[in-house]
């Protein structure tokens, strides 16, 4: 484990960075640092202020302990023994229910009510779907001067088995059953958080208080850093436009807040390039093709999951819509980057933004 004892902390995920002002003052917390890179397909950073090294390191260890349990059930690409997770639901589509963990009955219960709240833009059982491009962007990837898009016939015949009433649940027997043998789960847009949100928790339970937790663009805060000296966390939220590497000038704002999850989701994360066109994985459930309303959008509100969910589905919604919905939705706000570069915002996350006179001295 590295001790950081000062300094700025500046760690670009994918789509957010987390930033602070340098900390002079000394007292009983010391901020450290660590990250694993073997769950999620990304990199998990845990930043935290703890009363010693011994101590952020048993954190730690039951944090990526969680993760990599977490991990393997929510995996629709590979198998473990002793453990159904989501591929197996989906290797017996159609044959029979399979008996899973809780943690898998509660993430589909938690997609399947928020895809009726909000529209249906973001669907667990497009899998079908989502596996054809899944398969066009890695060989796009591997051979660029052949990349292709897949045909729409073979999309559209995909989506013909995507009906997310045919994923059934049976809490008291604790099965998962797709009723029809060509369909197939995703949980793409929204395991990542809510396997987030679920170690927030954790190790909010087992005594962390103050601590950031960074699963690729998912960012989880808890608590106040406990520096002495600010009272928020910085978060920066990555400009599209510009490459993702450690500089400041990379991000369009900073945004900051405690006891809450920032999500971003964007053209820029897995992408390949068809003809000099980016062809990225946020697929829209109506056109069977990228969604082009945004080069971004961030959510912030405070649960992870929620945030990653929303993330997604509000990416896929022209923007008076998308904006409808989260105002409608307590506690969410939202920062949306048009694709000419322009910028909107709700008004509560106006108030917590840099670029309007927010900072790290104040408390939420």
């Amino acid at each position: 484990m590295r001790k950081i004892t000062s300094g700025l902390i500046a760690v670009l995920l994918l789509t957010l960075t987390f930033t602070g002002c340098q900390s002079k003052q000394k007292n009983e917390y010391s901020k450290y640092s660590e990250s694993f890179f073997d769950t999620f397909n990304t990199m998990t950073m845990v930043v935290a202020y703890t009363k010693s090294e011994q101590e952020f390191n048993s954190y730690m260890e039951k944090i990526h302990t969680r993760f990599q349990k977490l991990h393997k059930l929510y995996d629709i690409y590979n198998d473990y023994e002793g453990i159904n997770n989501l591929k197996t639901i989906n290797d017996n589509a159609g044959i029979k229910p399979v008996k899973v963990e809780k943690e898998i009955i509660d993430l589909i219960l938690f997609s399947k009510d928020w895809y009726n709240r909000t529209g249906g833009r973001t669907n667990i059982a497009m899998g079908s779907v989502l596996r054809i491009w899944h398969e066009y962007r890695e060989q796009g990837k591997n051979d660029p001067e052949n990349a292709k898009i897949p045909d729409m016939k073979e999309l559209k015949e995909a989506a013909k088995y995507t009906d997310i009433n045919k994923v059934i649940v049976d809490s008291e027997n604790s099965t998962v059953y797709l009723e029809d043998k060509r369909m197939s789960l995703d949980l793409g847009a929204v395991a990542k958080g809510y396997a987030t949100e679920i170690v927030a928790k954790e190790i909010m339970e087992a005594g962390l208080i103050s601590g950031i937790i960074s699963s690729g663009g998912n960012i989880r805060v808890l608590g106040k850093p406990l520096d002495g000296v600010r009272q928020r966390w910085g978060i920066g939220i990555q400009d599209p436009e510009k490459s993702i590497v450690s500089d400041e000038d990379n991000i369009l704002d900073t945004i900051f807040l405690n006891n809450a999850s920032v999500v971003s989701s964007g053209d820029y994360q897995r992408y390949y390039i068809v003809d000099g066109k980016l062809m990225h994985h946020l697929i829209d459930p109506q056109t069977l093709m990228p969604g082009d309303y945004y080069r971004a959008v961030t959510i912030v509100t405070e649960d992870s999951g929620v945030a990653d969910f929303l993330s997604t589905t509000t990416y896929l919604m022209p923007f008076e819509q998308s904006r409808t919905l989260v105002e409608s939705i307590e506690g969410v706000e939202a920062i949306w980057v048009l694709p000419d570069g322009k910028v909107e915002a709700t008004a509560g996350i106006k108030k917590i933004m840099k670029s309007n006179g927010a900072s790290g001295a104040k408390s939420n």
